[in-house]
């Protein structure tokens, strides 16, 4: 009864977001942001090679930013639902485990701690300490570092997505198509590099990882990816 009371407990009152949701979050509007940039830019450079009509590059240009938009955020709402099902799962299987095998679960607390380094003695009073208290929240956490009653939002995974893809992909949009004529494969040239380093930067903040190597990725990427579709584009 005391486990079914903690999770209901845990159910009606939202608590404030984890760090890991957030850059979750993050995560999604950076993706949603680099694929948002590389699409739209791929569709321009293809269709302005072929045409010199602005209205039509500018069509198409718009199109593919909102169908990436909306094709990242589904992605990501498809892909954090099956990860918030999969926690929910889980922590429906702990509590359980609480009732039908109890010394089992009261084990894995003690051995994670004496895996630390504690002595036998010690970990067996931590243990008893933690599962009078928080039994449920003590084994999601040791046993698949969750904690109780945080799961990714796949809603804020999908709006974060869709903005930052839409976002993304103005960039050589609005280059391509505001710049003027003589200017626009430069300009649009310009933007994308600029744009997809920004988000190399943010991604390698994001992740602790080396800010140059993920900036000069993602511009070779882009440079790449505008090569290929420019290619693509005089074929048509």
């Amino acid at each position: 009864m005391k486990v079914i009371n903690q999770a209901k407990s845990t159910h009606q009152k939202r608590p404030t977001q984890t760090m890991e949701e957030r850059l979750n979050t993050l995560r999604a509007g950076v993706l949603g942001s680099n694929d948002g940039i590389l699409t739209v830019v791929g569709v321009l450079f293809s269709v302005a090679v072929a045409t010199t009509n602005q209205f039509t590059i500018f069509i198409a240009g718009l199109a593919d930013l909102l169908a990436c938009a909306f094709s990242m955020a589904s992605g990501e709402y498809a892909s954090v639902s099956t990860q918030k099902d999969t926690e929910k799962a889980v922590v429906a299987q702990e509590a359980r485990l609480l009732k039908t095998n109890y010394d089992d679960e009261f084990k894995v607390v003690v051995d994670h701690y004496t895996a630390r380094g504690v002595t036998p003695a010690t970990a067996t009073q931590i243990a008893q300490s933690l599962m009078a208290k928080k039994p449920l929240d003590t084994l999601v956490s040791i046993k698949y570092d969750l904690q109780l009653g945080h799961y990714m939002n796949p809603w804020n995974a999908a709006f974060s997505s869709l903005f930052a893809a839409s976002a993304g992909g103005v960039f050589p949009l609005a280059a391509m198509t505001l710049a003027p004529v003589a200017y626009q494969w430069p300009a649009t040239i310009l933007a994308v590099c600029f744009s997809v380093a920004l988000t190399g930067f943010t991604s390698a903040k994001l992740g602790n990882g080396s800010v140059k190597t993920a900036m000069i990725r993602n511009v070779v990427i882009g440079i790449l990816t505008m090569m290929i579709h420019y290619s693509i584009g005089l074929l048509l």
